[in-house]
């Protein structure tokens, strides 16, 4: 298999990741949601709109991952104001990693964790969080994997569902 790329996302990207966020969350939660609750997160959460604000944040970024060029998957990192729930300056929030599910098991989620690694280093953070639904089986164990444990947890509403997500964080540049 050829290597995976992992490069920066700019707003020259948002149609591809766009198509990946639609179609990797579909892919993850269609048979566990009702159609009008996906419809309704999928066009709320991944309009053009929506994304070219995400895209632009600057205290966002997005990374790519290309295999053979063809965009497979991607990462969403959030610092500072932008994190969706912990504002603290000296965390950073992996937002999505989103993989397509024809690309599940290549280990291109591990390469996307192992940049949010990387960049959380390089920027000092002193750990990194994420939230993940209590009933996705498959990211739980691949964060418990990869050194993650549960501090806490939110409610996540999916249309007219009340869901709980786990937040999970990993200690980085331990003092």
């Amino acid at each position: 298999m050829s290597p995976i790329i992992i490069k920066k996302a700019t707003i020259s990207d948002l149609e591809i990741i766009q198509k990946i966020s639609k179609q990797t969350f579909i892919e993850t939660f269609a048979e566990v949601n009702t159609p009008e609750n996906m419809e309704n997160y999928v066009r709320d959460n991944f309009n053009s709109a929506q994304l070219t604000s995400e895209i632009n944040n600057p205290e966002s970024a997005f990374y790519l991952a290309l295999l053979e060029s063809e965009p497979v998957g991607y990462l969403k990192l959030n610092f500072g104001k932008a994190q969706t729930e912990i504002y603290n300056e000296k965390a950073m929030e992996i937002h999505r990693i989103y993989v397509l599910k024809a690309f599940h098991g290549k280990k291109i989620g591990q390469l996307l964790l192992d940049e949010a690694l990387k960049i959380g280093q390089e920027t000092g953070v002193e750990y990194l969080w994420l939230g993940v639904w209590e009933e996705n089986h498959r990211a739980l164990q691949f964060y418990s994997k990869n050194g993650f444990v549960e501090f806490d947890k939110h409610v996540f509403t999916l249309g007219n569902d009340i869901q709980t997500d786990l937040l999970m964080r990993l200690e980085t540049n331990k003092k």
